[in-house]
């Protein structure tokens, strides 16, 4: 189904989800631990107003694997970034 987002780009997607590739290519970050993640698990972080490690080490690994988007295979990303500045998960 070709659909067009409100930035004008048309992409075709097979279900309802009207996330723009073009739009999530955008706006993917370049560095940081955000650009680690696929797009569903950096939106589930986003809309849950996690946007840094300090916010994320507030946050229990099931409690963050319960976000909508979030998948098991992200779990080891953010561990290694939480890590890597002497943070854990609670």
């Amino acid at each position: 189904m070709l659909k067009i987002c409100e930035k004008g780009h048309q992409f075709f997607k097979n279900s309802d989800c009207p996330t723009c590739p073009v739009c999530e290519q955008e706006n993917k970050p370049k560095d940081g631990f955000l650009s680690l993640l696929p797009a569903p698990a950096r939106r589930a972080l986003e809309n849950n107003n996690i946007h840094t490690l300090d916010e994320l080490s507030k946050f229990s690994e099931v409690e963050i694997l319960k976000l909508h988007g979030m998948g098991k295979t992200s779990i080891p990303k953010l561990q290694k970034a939480l890590s890597d500045v002497g943070l854990s998960f609670k």
